[in-house]
């Protein structure tokens, strides 16, 4: 098959989690003997037309000029550019600004499939406004992709509820890792199991604010780590907010996934504070390098850990965990071990990968 993969910014990864998939995703499905395009952004630092057998497409996109808009230009020219080639799949990943063109694309013989991610219009960083227009995309997403992938469960029932539409469940993936390099941990200063850590954007569905607070408020001094870019006004906001407490640490993004696993492995507790999206990468990504997770309540992250995980809501609930370091030790190994057989099982690359490619068989036919 010809799989275009579009709303992504671009391979290899240098972003997040639509991109580790694209990566991830379109590598496979190569091997498989797919013939697979991905669309970069003109900015993007890889300037090479291949990556690993896949064929990069390359897009002008003004995002770094003109901001948000600038993706409803990026997404067009790249879903237009893999329509005229005639590609018999097209995975768009996300339906934000791209389920704008939807209902006018000439779309030919090539069959469109929208991952449909998370609650996008219930992110705090939006006013009410866009939070509406945000909705409307859903809406449009929903009703004019040829077929729906839910990456979570939640997600997969809630389009069924909300839009009357199945949807096919195929989560996003990770690799277990196990070649942990204790060395890694001097280039940023951190002794093993000495230090707590998150990693995710920096934005206030992430509940980083609530994970830090209650980090203050249990009044413990271990260093903890903040991994996500932080030259935004949000990422100011929280510098500013915690600057005079000396163990959190900004370290900006590290997207060195080696070291990046390495510093998961060796860390104490690992915080996950996301909440609208469906099955986060950086939560599987955790899992897979042996994190003790506290998580965010919510139902995508309990249906992804399950009972393997410490919960909160509240700075309050953080404190009175960290208040029994003896009742949480008991769990360390077993929570670990559980979270590692997942990915093992359920949550690896290969399979999603698998998954995706028995869909695409099955509609084209």
């Amino acid at each position: 098959m010809r799989i275009a993969i579009t709303g992504s910014r671009g391979i290899p990864n240098n972003y997040g989690g639509y991109e580790q998939c694209a990566e991830n995703l379109a590598v496979l499905l190569v091997k498989s003997g797919h013939e697979v395009t991905v669309y970069n952004p003109h900015y993007h630092e890889y300037k090479q037309d291949n990556f690993h057998g896949v064929r990069i497409v390359t897009k002008w996109n003004p995002e770094k000029t003109i901001g948000t808009p600038a993706n409803f230009i990026y997404d067009y020219l790249c879903m237009q550019h893999a329509l005229k080639e005639k590609c018999d799949i097209l995975l768009v990943l996300g339906y934000t600004t791209a389920s704008f063109f939807f209902p006018v694309l000439h779309k030919r013989k090539s069959i469109l499939v929208t991952n449909m991610d998370g609650l996008e219009w219930k992110r705090d960083k939006w006013n009410a406004v866009v939070k509406k227009l945000a909705k409307w995309f859903e809406s449009l997403g929903a009703k004019y992709s040829d077929h729906l992938v839910s990456d979570n469960i939640e997600i997969k029932n809630y389009l069924l509820k909300e839009y009357n539409k199945d949807s096919t469940f195929i989560p996003y993936g990770a690799d277990v890792f196990d070649q942990p390099d204790e060395q890694i941990l001097k280039e940023y200063d951190l002794e093993k199991g000495n230090y707590d850590l998150l990693v995710a954007r920096l934005e206030k569905e992430n509940n980083i604010e609530i994970t830090l607070d209650g980090i203050v408020l249990s009044g413990a001094g271990t260093p903890f780590l903040v991994i996500g870019k932080h030259h935004t006004a949000y990422g100011q906001y929280l510098k500013n907010k915690y600057k005079a407490y000396k163990n959190i640490r900004f370290m900006g993004g590290i997207y060195n996934l080696p070291h990046l696993n390495n510093i998961r492995w060796f860390g104490r507790y690992y915080f996950h504070g996301h909440s609208v999206g469906g099955t986060n990468p950086s939560l599987l990504e955790a899992m897979a390098s042996g994190s003790y997770i506290f998580s965010h309540d919510n139902l995508f992250s309990h249906n992804v850990l399950g009972e393997h995980a410490w919960y909160y809501k509240t700075p309050e609930d953080i404190a009175t965990l960290l208040a029994d370091i003896p009742k949480l030790e008991e769990k360390r190994k077993l929570f670990g071990d559980v979270q590692r057989e997942k990915i093992k099982q359920q949550y690896n690359w290969k399979k999603v990968a698998g998954e995706y490619e028995d869909l695409f068989k099955k509609v084209v036919r």
